[in-house]
């Protein structure tokens, strides 16, 4: 789908790079969706602040200082975060999605149609990576024991490197 790449505000891979994963959900951290929207994280997080009641806890929610270390540690928080006085907030699908009608810009309306395609992207991907699972489960049941060095070495490949090498966009629960 060329057509698709054509004319993003944002590429698709810095939106793919920016979502993480937090208790179980993929979330974009505060100050990684303001600099996309093009405002400061401030001006971000008062804008929400005045809409409090349009997000709830499915769909936002503040760090914890453990969050943050465990963050910090995996190097997906920018180093700029020195400068701030709370916590971050991180945004699920749903909170990204009522981003645009509380910021009311023509490029928040833009770049959340890019973070909704990116979520969806993401979810297409794991779905299909289940399936794999699934399929490889299956053949394992059906085949006698001498395939069982080449399903191991499958499985092996399918997972994913214990120390992370360079920031991603998925980050594993602990």
């Amino acid at each position: 789908m060329a057509h698709e790449s054509e004319g993003l505000v944002v590429p698709l891979q810095r939106i793919e790079q920016a979502i993480i994963r937090m208790r179980g959900l993929n979330v974009m951290l505060d100050e990684d969706l303001a600099a996309l929207y093009g405002v400061e994280t401030r001006m971000l997080v008062q804008a929400v602040k005045r809409n409090i009641d349009r997000f709830p806890s499915d769909f936002m929610y503040q760090l914890t200082q453990e969050e943050l270390g465990i963050l910090k540690s995996q190097s997906v928080i920018s180093r700029q975060w020195g400068g701030r006085r709370s916590l971050p907030y991180v945004f699920t699908e749903q909170g990204v999605a009522m981003l645009s009608g509380v910021l009311r810009s023509a490029r928040a309306v833009q770049v959340n149609v890019e973070i909704m395609r990116a979520f969806v992207r993401l979810r297409s991907l794991l779905g299909s990576n289940k399936e794999l699972l699934q399929r490889l489960d299956e053949m394992e049941r059906r085949y006698d024991a001498q395939f069982q060095a080449v399903f191991e070495a499958i499985r092996e490949l399918m997972r994913s490197p214990e120390t992370p090498q360079r920031r991603i966009g998925f980050v594993r629960d602990d």
